[in-house]
């Protein structure tokens, strides 16, 4: 979970629930990231999918206006499943200020201003899939390049081991590997885990 102070607690939940669609396999999201990791059979097994890391993908996660309205959907609805998320392919990576360490996905955050206007570039980083993290930098004040690092952890996992934080610098300097980082994700993964229930938008918006 973030509790951050200059990030807006709507926008955090919309972080909260962007990572329950994220690692979860069996989502919607899910589906869309396993059919880019593999489009010619995206139905591997489990074992199969987790022999090496995911392909490197974009992933664009859309934070709409909290009043904004949509025909034939509500807001909560679309958030409940996850709509607000597309994955595709990283259009150029000469452009990205930052190496993408192997096996993590980059992120581009897209915030809605107003009710019916369009997006803006909020926020870069990357998807950490075995963390069940999203590490961003927020866009303080795009014109003096400054920036906010943020650290969402996944809302349903309550006990991160104690070096978490050691072991993303390490992986983010590429100091230790994608295969290295400990298997969160494991427990918020219906693929993995049958017993896990993923929560909906209200459960995060109350929590």
């Amino acid at each position: 979970m973030l509790i951050q102070l200059g990030i807006p607690r709507f926008e955090q939940y919309i972080f909260n629930m962007a990572l329950v669609h994220l690692c979860d396999r069996e989502s919607h999201v899910g589906q869309l990231m396993r059919h880019h990791h593999n489009p010619i059979d995206h139905a591997d097994s489990t074992e199969e999918l987790d022999s090496k890391p995911w392909t490197p993908s974009q992933i664009k996660l859309y934070v709409p206006h909290p009043e904004q309205q949509y025909e034939g959907l509500s807001l909560e609805a679309g958030l409940t499943q996850g709509y607000n998320i597309e994955i595709e392919s990283i259009p150029n990576r000469d452009s990205i200020p930052y190496v993408i360490p192997r096996g993590a996905q980059f992120v581009l955050v897209l915030r809605q201003k107003g009710v019916d206007v369009g997006f803006n570039l909020a926020a870069i980083g990357l998807f950490i899939r075995p963390l069940a993290l999203l590490k961003l930098d927020w866009i303080v004040d795009a014109q003096q390049a400054e920036y906010q690092s943020i650290v969402v952890r996944h809302p349903v996992i309550r006990n991160y081991p104690g070096d978490w934080e050691q072991k993303l610098n390490l992986f983010l300097q590429q100091e230790i590997a994608y295969e290295s980082l400990p298997n969160l994700v494991d427990y918020v993964d219906r693929s993995l885990n049958s017993d896990y229930s993923p929560p909906h938008w209200q459960q995060i918006s109350r929590s």
